[in-house]
């Protein structure tokens, strides 16, 4: 494999630390650079193993600022961009969703223009752009999001994700920029922020405090392990067609009251509680506003085209993300305090 230098943005988020150290570690002769502003949910403590790596750099920053963007790209001189900073939390998007507007979309355009200066007639480069599944709206009880399904966004989260992927269409039509595109399917694993569905709930459960089910709890989600993931990032990187979109997902649907089940089943037999102790933590609170129904990915195109296929399902995966947490609840603690504490309060106190 040719050297490359290779910019990861939203590296020190959940699913982004995943991808950098797979990337860090499998590939010492390239370089990467890990570019991240740091906000609530990026977190430097998701990457102590390899930050001393001489392959490895850390640039704090943020995408919406262009100038500085075009005086990295300047100084660096990339090959490639793996473009995962992103505001991803649908609930922050229906409170705020200007913030998303400026990293999702004018942030996308920002990495567009500092990489379409910098690289030239683009030979040997390469955009990347991960989405999510999101961007197709909502299924019924039947059917698959294919990547020829249309997109119909349904919360300012997706909508500005779905702008981002059209912009990063028209610079690869407009302009030639070889790009490519995933959607993925809902991720779980270690180091995710605690405002997401299993680490909120796991932590919660371990401290006998609620939990708080949107609506009737029978929302349903396609489910990837994280490293699945990345993997998946690494094999449409290097062996994607170029301008070509490829959707990721687990082949493995959970209705999220089902999930929580197994997870109370899990959590109270890692701590020796009695089966069933923690089922009266379980609250129905008012339902999200906009909330989608149902997502499930088809990703027959990236195992047949490029060999991709999940190595966990939820049972093996979940049980190993709960003993990550419970193992790591110094990590928990730090990221549970402050800030995060009044944005729980704030989505959650008037619906229980």
């Amino acid at each position: 494999m040719a050297k490359q230098k290779i910019l990861v943005t939203g590296g020190a988020g959940f699913i982004g630390s995943h991808l950098v150290r797979l990337l860090v570690n499998k590939y010492p002769d390239y370089q990467i650079v890990n570019l991240d502003a740091l906000t609530y949910a990026g977190n430097l403590a998701n990457l102590t193993d390899i930050e001393q790596k001489d392959n490895y750099t850390f640039v704090k920053g943020d995408i919406v600022d262009a100038d500085f963007l075009d005086q990295l790209f300047a100084e660096q001189n990339f090959d490639g961009v793996i473009h995962l900073a992103a505001e991803s939390h649908v609930d922050r998007s229906i409170t705020d969703p200007m913030s998303f507007i400026k990293t999702n979309i004018i942030g996308t355009v920002n990495l567009l223009n500092a990489a379409r200066k910098s690289w030239g007639d683009f030979e040997g480069k390469r955009f990347y752009h991960v989405s999510t599944d999101e961007v197709y709206g909502t299924l019924g009880e039947t059917g698959l999001f294919t990547e020829e399904t249309s997109y119909d966004p349904r919360s300012p989260y997706s909508a500005s994700k779905a702008s981002s992927d059209h912009l990063v269409r028209a610079y690869h039509h407009t302009y030639g920029m070889p790009i490519v595109i995933s959607n993925c399917s809902n991720n779980y694993g270690p180091f995710q922020f605690p405002e997401k569905l299993l680490p909120l709930f796991i932590n919660n459960i371990k401290h006998n405090k609620a939990l708080p089910v949107y609506g009737d709890g029978k929302y349903t989600r396609d489910w990837l392990w994280v490293e699945d993931h990345a993997t998946a990032i690494d094999v449409i990187y290097h062996e994607g067609k170029n301008g070509d979109t490829y959707n990721i997902g687990g082949h493995n649907e959970w209705k999220n009251i089902d999930i929580i089940n197994l997870m109370i089943k899990i959590v109270d037999e890692q701590l020796g509680r009695p089966e069933g102790t923690s089922q009266k933590l379980i609250t129905y609170v008012k339902d999200r506003a906009g909330h989608d129904r149902r997502y499930a990915i088809d990703a027959t195109k990236v195992k047949d085209e490029l060999g991709w296929m999940p190595s966990l399902q939820m049972e093996e995966g979940l049980t190993r993300t709960v003993k990550w947490y419970l193992e790591n609840s110094e990590w928990m603690d730090n990221v549970t305090s402050g800030n995060y504490q009044q944005y729980y309060e704030q989505m959650y106190a008037d619906r229980v």
